[in-house]
């Protein structure tokens, strides 16, 4: 069974059918003791870093995905649930994030005029680590990605993946049990597929 979490946040619908077309039973749920008693746990997203805070701490959320992560049971974050796991985000003002993994997020800046914010598209990955949720999945394959901030961690050997869009920047991370991909897998086809049967095999 691997359990969504709903914080009002994600993309939960998409997600859930990505993972049950791969053959995976799931759950949606906003409940904090399904949450830190999953088997395994996913964390999606889409919109404002500091919304997404406000919406997890006022469903008392907070402590359940950090008791989940302590349990050492395999949990993948999505885009903004990527960007939360950090310990803060400049977006719309300083947010402090989940803390579970140290680092901070930051908008894109400097780009050239051509590359637009956000970025929307789809992009290889240069592998950095050998994970197993990367299984068969080679680095010409294509990923899809929409976002205007990214991921600077503290410690580089947490980066799995990276991408260049104007800058090279982590695209994945990997630590311990705790897996968060800054692209859609459930918007990347048949590989992203591939990446949600890995993550559902651990």
């Amino acid at each position: 069974m691997i359990t969504i979490v709903d914080y009002q946040m994600g993309n939960l619908r998409s997600v859930q059918k990505a993972l049950e077309r791969v053959g995976s039973e799931t759950r949606i749920t906003g409940d904090p003791e399904q949450i830190a008693t999953a088997e395994k746990l996913v964390l999606p997203g889409v919109g404002a870093f500091g919304d997404a805070m406000h919406e997890l701490k006022v469903r008392d959320i907070v402590p359940a995905i950090g008791a989940f992560v302590r349990g050492g049971r395999p949990f993948l974050g999505i885009c903004l649930g990527l960007q939360l796991l950090f310990d803060s985000s400049d977006e719309g003002g300083n947010h402090e994030g989940l803390g579970i993994i140290p680092g901070k997020v930051v908008r894109f800046d400097g780009l050239a005029p051509e590359l637009k914010v956000p970025h929307m598209g789809w992009n290889t990955l240069e592998h950095v680590q050998s994970v197993p949720i990367l299984d068969a999945i080679s680095s010409e394959s294509h990923f899809y990605f929409v976002h205007s901030h990214y991921v600077v961690p503290a410690a580089p050997e947490v980066v799995a993946a990276k991408t260049t869009y104007g800058t090279s920047f982590c695209a994945m991370i990997c630590h311990e049990n705790v897996m968060a991909t800054q692209f859609h897998p459930e918007k990347s086809q048949q590989v992203g597929l591939q990446m949600l049967s890995n993550f559902a095999a651990l």
